[in-house]
């Protein structure tokens, strides 16, 4: 028979599943402002305007060849033309092609008034130096790239909230802009805590680790368009947690980040610092692994996410909860980590209360199909395991057991 106290004790509230976890994260954000900045700066910067074409390109009918301007209707195999001058890119020929004359023409050079086509260089013979005979025909309109062929001024060329990589940067220039209208980094404000942890390169005492979350979580801010801002290592006090997420408050963070001290243990104290602080915390752990006691909370309107300390945890929660905020407040789209199909390299147990990301090696199939093998061992301290991984394998909720070529989700890392 259950004691009174059994009886009576409240039930388990169920962990926040992580979609509703990832949607109050991203409540709100909207991209943090403008910036114009030079156009050298700007490779990875997100538009926060359209930008419109400053001249138009070609601004002139071009050679598209090396070759020669003639009149199309001059030339047949065998016929011979008088060369009556030159033309280069930068430089062209002032006069114009009468019948039975040709221009020496180069690639990107202004074809000259009264020619109509290209003649390519391979397609003539030398007659000395003022003739040249035709070995080919050629056709109106041949090897001549018209104006305004790859866009003209007050055309659109790039939409807001396009990410400027190596082809549309080009585009940028092309168009004749200097400076560009661009979206602001989100600044991430990223405080490791724990006494254990001593800064790379130092020796660590005989109880003490290595702290690595903050430069993988940094390197993640910075891939998704986002500024990190480093605070060290909080010791294991609150006062010393609180005085930290004070001065990322002053440096205008639009996101603080906490590694460690999530969890519920006595030196586990953002919590409270975060309390401290003024810190409205709207939810405190969910139903992922690894992950489990993630926290977040706002700050007027600076949010705070808690992740764990576990290296893989903090990574795994980094990908799925963090880079989608950092997107979002820099103006990238998609917001979220794509996911992707494929199936399993090995057979899989049945799943509990929690979505599992596994962490998974990555191959291709005999028909072009992503194999997707989890990692034998899903320990979450393990960060050698991670970087050797090539995927995310997700396991819903109760996910019923399944063998190696069932079907099944993944993330690309």
């Amino acid at each position: 028979m259950a004691s009174d106290s059994a009886a009576k004790s409240p039930a388990r509230k169920p962990l926040m599943p992580v979609d509703e976890a990832a949607a109050r994260i991203l409540a709100g954000a909207e991209p943090a402002g403008e910036d114009w900045i030079a156009i050298d700066e700007a490779a990875g910067r997100v538009l926060a305007a359209d930008l419109v074409a400053r001249r138009t390109q070609p601004p002139f009918d071009a050679s598209a060849m090396d070759g020669y301007a003639v009149r199309a209707a001059d030339v047949v195999p065998g016929a011979h033309l008088r060369r009556t001058g030159e033309a280069a890119a930068g430089r062209r020929f002032a006069g114009e092609v009468g019948p039975g004359e040709a221009v020496r023409i180069f690639t990107g050079a202004p074809v000259p008034a009264g020619a109509d086509a290209v003649l390519i260089q391979e397609n003539t013979r030398t007659l000395g130096e003022d003739a040249i005979e035709a070995t080919e025909g050629v056709k109106p309109g041949a090897n001549i790239r018209r104006a305004g062929l790859d866009f003209r001024a007050g055309e659109t060329v790039l939409a807001t909230g396009t990410r400027l990589d190596f082809r549309t940067l080009s585009l940028a220039a092309a168009a004749n802009h200097a400076t560009v209208p661009v979206r602001r980094r989100p600044k991430v404000a990223v405080l490791s805590t724990g006494d254990e942890l001593v800064p790379p390169g130092a020796e660590p005492g005989p109880d003490q680790i290595v702290a690595s979350n903050h430069l993988g979580i940094a390197a993640l801010v910075a891939a998704n368009g986002g500024t990190a801002l480093p605070l060290g290592i909080a010791g294991d006090t609150v006062a010393d947690i609180a005085g930290r997420i004070a001065q990322a408050v002053e440096g205008e963070a639009d996101v603080i980040v906490t590694l460690g001290g999530a969890s519920v243990g006595d030196h586990d104290l953002v919590a409270a610092a975060l309390a401290r602080e003024g810190v409205a915390l709207d939810f405190w752990k969910i139903a992922m692994r690894p992950g489990k006691p993630v926290m977040f909370g706002r700050l007027g309107g600076t949010r705070v996410l808690g992740l764990p300390g576990n290296p893989v945890s903090s990574m795994v929660c980094g990908l799925v909860l963090l880079a989608p905020l950092v997107r979002a407040l820099a103006g990238i789209a998609p917001v979220a980590p794509l996911v992707e199909t494929g199936i399993l390299g090995a057979p899989v147990r049945q799943n509990d209360v929690r979505r599992d990301y596994m962490r998974a090696r990555m191959a291709t199939g005999a028909s072009g199909t992503p194999v997707i093998t989890p990692i034998p061992v899903q320990d979450s301290s393990m960060i050698s395991a991670i970087a050797a991984a090539g995927a995310l394998l997700i396991r819903e909720p109760h996910e019923a057991a399944a063998d190696a070529g069932a079907p099944c989700r993944f993330i690309r890392l």
